[in-house]
């Protein structure tokens, strides 16, 4: 045979002993009426159960009726077809028929399609050929309904040359399967091929191509066919719609959305709840929610599909707490309704509630998938949640839960961005293949870690591996000399962008290299990269130029960056307080006072510093002077104890960046309470000795936190990572892997 599925072994039958045997041992069913000598087909057609149908089964072999082939035919056909049947059952009877007809073959075949097995379905094929009875134009419908994507990819083409070959290639039945089998195998042009040979008559023909598309994400192909399918005049049916408006809602499509809308009402569709719920998802996705809510509040009945399009549609447009409202009021949450609002928060930067919520979904016992694995893995990426990004981690492995490309760059981004550099690494080699998505993830995450230089190792080894980088990709590699200092090589790979990949630099290139060699010290130069820019620059790049001021203290380019940023964004308060910084360490206290006033004039006000930090499980948050904390006092404490032994190992304040006009001591005491030395302290006093100390922090770290993190790696034996705004740093034995140059 042509087919290499193997032909497993089937029930053994002693025929009637077997078969008398099982409906004698079978719980006794609801009583039915006593049977006739001469038993009527109806009664089989009629059965509500298996219980009845071994009953009524168990008679005719009793009185011999079940030598009549219409007996045990119907049996089969009634566990083939209907809900409740038993395919084991069905193959027993069948195995007890001398000469079962092409009936008896198809409605097995159609039995173990209904019940999920196909590959029992082509072993059935596989003998039914093996014995000599030729398929009809049925057989392949049913044979090939409900082939997953292996079966499809594995016997497509030969069970497509057996239809050419036995004639059946121009039946519209057939012609359809074809093209359902070739959607799912992934080969759509193929599938398509068969549906321009096709007569098109048929809207089913039209549909299944359709989902073809649909299925394979060629949302415009589905789109294009409903145009064609318009113009030859087929009639849709709430299928077609169905599908269209799937297409209409990925492509965020509202005018052809609003004319299938139209179809529903002109050819006075019956409106049923699948309909309903594509019109809602449509709308949702196109931003029109005043209209689907329209349709939901309207629905005679409404399923978890119903609600969870308008919870993700609020929650598309940022209205996470309109979205929270009415998921609260589901009578049922399936994974996709927990995973659309943990999608929400996420979207709106709501870490703390994300994982707050999937503590939820756990104690409502929702198995998450892969999708809301990747939600909770970015959650703990943004909020240095490392402890908790191990559990999902282990959670994932002990559930058996898919770890594609998605789910490993995922993981890898987590301990990236916890600072966990090894791990990130472990789970990178780990993956059974890399996509460009890959290694820009991992470049990225040595980059902002201060690995530049096994960042450029990583870029070189994926060009070898013959993956063309693109722009995000050099914006990884861009940084990586930028965090390193690193002037030269990072002038050759700007150049290499345009002569090398094609790829012509767009704004955050140049925004990375004004980065790279302001912080060099060639401030000059840098202007001359933003004066001589082909793109108009962004509040980016000059922020870029402004920070390189502060560092290197030139006030007169500070003001002039500043004022073309204040141009773009007015309202930003970070450029005054980033101004205010360079006047106070310039000790121009005059202009400080302008600018203070200015801020004050227009209300804008300073961004408070926030520093996180995950202890147990749990993430704790800090801002300057923070006194709520519930071991506030403890943490107090901790902070005149560190400052005794800081002051031994030759700590003194650095006031420097502290832009009140207040006395040195007042000065003191203000970077005293700063966030991240809050944080520190709370660490220090709830962990055990050698314990990493990992923190997040909302801003720049300033000068005086820098080398209080310093000494705190030394004088207590202990790394301390923080992420800022803009890097990592490694704080170990008393120096930092930013080597002072943030």
């Amino acid at each position: 045979m042509p087919f290499s599925i193997p032909f497993k072994a089937h029930f053994p039958s002693s025929l009637v002993y077997k078969m008398t045997s099982i409906a004698t041992l079978s719980p006794p069913p609801p009583p039915l009426p006593t049977l006739p000598q001469t038993l009527p087909l109806s009664l089989i057609q009629t059965c509500k159960s298996m219980a009845q149908l071994k009953q009524i089964h168990s008679h005719s072999i009793r009185t011999g009726l079940v030598c009549k082939p219409i007996v045990p035919a119907q049996i089969i056909a009634f566990c083939s077809k209907h809900g409740a049947g038993d395919m084991e059952y069905a193959r027993m009877v069948f195995d007890a028929m001398p000469e079962p007809n092409i009936v008896a073959w198809n409605n097995m075949i159609k039995g173990y399609s209904r019940v999920g097995c196909p590959d029992s379905a082509v072993s059935m094929y596989c003998e039914m050929l093996e014995r000599g009875m030729m398929p009809d134009e049925y057989t392949y419908p049913f044979l090939l309904k409900r082939f997953t994507q292996e079966m499809a990819e594995k016997c497509g083409r030969e069970l497509h040359d057996h239809v050419v070959k036995l004639g059946f290639s121009s039946n519209v039945f057939v012609q359809n399967a074809l093209i359902h089998l070739y959607s799912l195998s992934g080969k759509v042009s193929v599938a398509r091929g068969v549906f321009d040979r096709s007569s098109k008559s048929d809207v089913v023909t039209w549909n299944v191509m359709i989902s073809g598309y649909n299925r394979s994400k060629q949302f415009d192909e589905s789109m294009k066919l409903f145009d064609e399918m318009e113009r030859m005049r087929v009639v849709p049916s709430s299928v077609t719609i169905v599908s269209v408006l799937s297409a209409c809602s990925k492509l965020k499509d509202l005018n052809v959305g609003k004319r299938v809308h139209r179809y529903v009402k002109d050819l006075m569709i019956e409106p049923h709840r699948v309909l309903e719920n594509a019109l809602i998802d449509m709308y949702a996705a196109c931003g029109e929610m005043d209209i689907a809510v329209g349709i939901f509040d309207n629905m005679k009945s409404r399923d978890v599909i119903s609600w969870t399009a308008i919870v993700a549609g609020f929650t598309n447009l940022g209205q996470v707490d309109l979205a929270r409202k009415y998921f609260d009021k589901m009578p049922e949450r399936d994974f996709v309704s927990w995973t659309a609002m943990i999608d929400g928060y996420l979207q709106v930067n709501r870490f703390k509630e994300v994982l707050t919520l999937f503590r939820e979904m756990q104690a409502a016992n929702i198995k998450p998938d892969e999708f809301t694995m990747v939600s909770i893995l970015t959650a703990c990426a943004h909020l240095g949640a490392l402890e908790l990004g191990e559990w999902i981690k282990a959670y994932i492995e002990k559930n058996k839960i898919k770890i594609d490309s998605y789910v490993g760059n995922a993981l890898m981004d987590m301990y990236f961005n916890c600072g966990n550099v090894e791990k990130a690494l472990r789970v990178f080699n780990a993956m059974p293949h890399w996509d460009k998505i890959s290694w820009t993830a991992v470049i990225f995450g040595l980059a902002i870690n201060g690995y530049g230089e096994e960042a450029l190792d990583m870029f070189s080894e994926m060009l070898k591996a013959s993956i063309t980088p693109d722009e995000v990709t050099y914006i990884g590699v861009l940084c990586a000399c930028t965090h390193s200092g690193m002037v030269d090589k990072g002038k050759k790979f700007f150049a290499r962008m345009t002569t090398q990949h094609g790829i012509e630099p767009n704004v955050a290139h140049y925004g990375c290299i004004v980065d790279l060699l302001g912080r060099a010290g060639h401030l000059k130069e840098a202007y001359q990269v933003i004066k001589n820019m082909p793109v108009k620059p962004n509040s980016i790049v000059w922020g870029s130029l402004l920070g390189a001021c502060r560092v290197h203290r030139d006030e007169d380019m500070a003001e002039m960056a500043a004022q073309k940023m204040l141009g773009l964004e007015p309202e930003n308060g970070a450029v005054y307080v980033l101004l205010c910084n360079i006047y106070a360490a310039c000790k121009k206290w005059e202009k400080l006072h302008e600018v203070r006033k200015l801020m004050m004039d227009r209300g804008i006000k300073k961004t408070p510093g926030c520093s996180l930090i995950e202890m147990n499980g749990s993430v704790h948050e800090f801002v300057a002077g923070d006194q709520v904390h519930p071991q506030s006092k403890e943490i107090y404490s901790k902070l005149d104890e560190m400052a005794v032994d800081l002051k031994f190992a030759g700590y003194s304040p650095d006031t420097s960046e502290v832009f009140l006009d207040i006395g040195e001591e007042e000065k003191e005491s203000a970077v005293y309470r700063h966030s991240e030395k809050l944080a520190i302290a709370f660490g220090l006093i709830s962990s055990g000795p050698g314990v990493t100390i990992r923190i997040v922090k909302n801003l720049r770290m300033c000068v005086d936190c820098h080398y209080v993190a310093k000494l705190v790696s030394k004088v207590y034996n202990r790394e301390v990572i923080v992420r800022d705004r803009t890097r990592f740093h490694h704080f170990r034995h008393g120096s930092c892997s930013c080597n002072d140059f943030w």
